[in-house]
């Protein structure tokens, strides 16, 4: 039997309807999970309990999952550690002093959103901490601080080579049926997929057209009339503002480059591992006996892309971590304690991230693997299905971003839209490629748009619902009442979303990413053009 036919598409279904009436992804998942191994037990509880067990911990002691696991954990850490030395204040002391225009603050919060990567969680909170004082002084609207928080946390994430985002996604696709065919590395693949990932590319750009041109529209426009008539940095009809954040512990001594230091050494570090471990585990001691001849044996091109990410970032952010510890013990920024509880709390905030993580390797387990595995064959059976009845190849593209974002929307969460849509997306799209008979290339390219479609709808999905942890953050960062900054932001985030599901459209059906940016791009001038006329408020 190559796959339990129909009954396989239960767990992900599942998954999605509990995922919209819970609210809860964790939960959700957890019950797709035990839904496949109640359809492999035949129904039997007790056996379904022992596989689902086996399942999570076999997920778990893949070499590649764990070091995933432990860097997505030691990343936390490692955001604790940042959030207690003080430096943020510094750095907005510092910065205060040499920003003095509205414009320019929103440009540097912009700026500061790309840099500081890692993690959304502290993109949103550092940002904030460090620029709210900075806009505030400049008469900026806390509205358009949390706007711009809230779209260079998760679209910034998502298309940065070291985050804990990509590694997830690079996991996910790595598991997931058709990946093979590909014959590329995740890291590649990842890489290759930037250009695709329209969303998140143009979110980035719209914050900067908005800044710059001053072009807003809707209830953007409307906090900004607001400001302007009362003065007032927010508008009380939305409540009250959430309250400054805590003082940030730390020392006087701290300085601005404190905040920067340890995610330059991440970025460097990262940078010398990818290729670093390739050459490594290319000695076989046969043919390449020495790390200089592994070297001498292939470019750094090469080397970088055809790396085990897992790996690479395992050994960045332990470097990270000690080079950090010595540098803030030298600084006299931390005591042994103080690092210790610092360390403990950014892993402890990390734990519904790998909680999901965990179960989005699970249920990618039982939905792909044969029967024979343990599995349901969904992906075989889903691919054979689709390519029997012919559906069209051009419009996979335009279907996921579509469903992503409304699965993404309601949970308030991308990733475990990622592990839902990622493991069906990719099977299908390789079922019909090969049916269509497309040439490698055009599997590619199929692949990475249908793929980037899939990103793209979460992370919309993940920017616009107000029940999003970023969201939710970004809004507390800026001290700007919550419904406001989700009033604000809306059609910002729908208006980009609009622009990428008909750029994907157009990609879809020429399978190519230079069609669907001339479309996205094209819709999005006449947009800023026309919307600030007629969508005032």
């Amino acid at each position: 039997m190559a796959n339990f036919g129909i009954w396989g598409i239960i767990p992900p279904v599942l998954t999605i309807a509990l995922a919209f009436i819970t609210k809860d992804v964790i939960i959700s998942l957890f019950l797709g999970i035990l839904s496949g191994t109640l359809i492999v037990a035949g129904g039997n509880p007790l056996t379904a309990l022992v596989q689902l067990t086996d399942v999570v911990a076999g997920s778990l002691n893949d070499g590649w999952n764990i070091r995933i696991f432990l860097f997505c954990a030691l990343l936390g850490g490692l955001v604790g550690l940042l959030t207690k030395t003080g430096a943020a204040k510094a750095f907005g002391r510092w910065a205060a002093l040499r920003v003095r225009s509205g414009k320019a603050s929103l440009v540097m919060s912009w700026v500061f959103g790309l840099i500081i990567f890692i993690d959304d969680y502290f993109n949103s909170l550092a940002v904030g901490t460090v620029m709210r004082p900075i806009t505030d002084s400049n008469g900026v609207p806390r509205a358009k601080l949390a706007y711009i928080l809230d779209s260079t946390a998760a679209p910034v994430c998502i298309i940065a080579p070291v985050s804990s985002w990509v590694v997830t996604v690079m996991s996910i696709v790595k598991g997931s049926d058709g990946f093979s065919q590909l014959g590329m590395s995740e890291f590649e693949f990842f890489l290759r997929s930037i250009p695709f990932n329209i969303y998140a590319l143009l979110t980035l750009i719209m914050v900067l057209v908005v800044i710059l041109t001053n072009r807003d529209f809707g209830p953007m426009a409307a906090s900004n009339a607001y400001h302007e008539t009362t003065g007032s940095l927010y508008n009380i009809a939305y409540g009250e503002a959430p309250g400054e954040l805590p003082d940030v512990e730390g020392k006087e001594n701290a300085r601005p480059i404190d905040m920067l230091f340890p995610i330059i050494i991440l970025i460097i570090a990262a940078v010398v591992f990818f290729p670093v471990t390739t050459w490594m585990q290319s000695v076989d001691g046969v043919e390449i006996t020495t790390f200089g001849e592994a070297v001498r044996s292939m470019s750094f091109g090469a080397a970088f892309t055809d790396t085990d990410a897992s790996y690479a970032l395992f050994y960045s952010i332990i470097f990270t971590l000690v080079v950090t510890f010595v540098y803030y013990f030298a600084r006299r920024l931390f005591s042994i304690k103080e690092a210790s509880d610092a360390f403990r709390e950014g892993i402890s905030s990390m734990v519904p991230a790998l909680l999901i993580l965990a179960m989005a390797w699970s249920i990618g387990t039982i939905i792909t693997e044969s029967p024979a595995d343990g599995g349901l064959g969904l992906a075989n059976f889903l691919s054979e299905a689709v390519v029997a009845g012919g559906f069209p190849l051009a419009l996979v593209p335009v279907i996921v971003f579509t469903l992503s974002a409304l699965i993404s929307f309601s949970t308030g969460t991308s990733w475990g839209t990622f592990a839902i849509m990622i493991p069906i997306t990719m099977p299908i799209v390789s079922g019909l490629a090969t049916a269509k008979g497309l040439p490698a290339a055009g599997l590619v390219n199929a692949m990475l748009i249908s793929v980037s479609a899939v990103l793209g709808g979460s992370v919309f999905g993940d920017h616009a619902s107000p029940i999003s942890d970023t969201t939710i953050l970004s809004s507390t960062g800026a001290a700007c009442p919550h419904l406001e900054h989700v009033a604000t932001q809306t059609p910002y985030a729908l208006f980009v979303a609009i622009c990428s599901l008909v750029g994907f459209l157009f990609g879809g059906i020429f399978l190519s990413v230079l069609a669907a940016w001339i479309v996205a791009i094209a819709l999005f001038v006449v947009g800023m053009i026309f919307l600030p006329r007629v969508y005032k408020k």
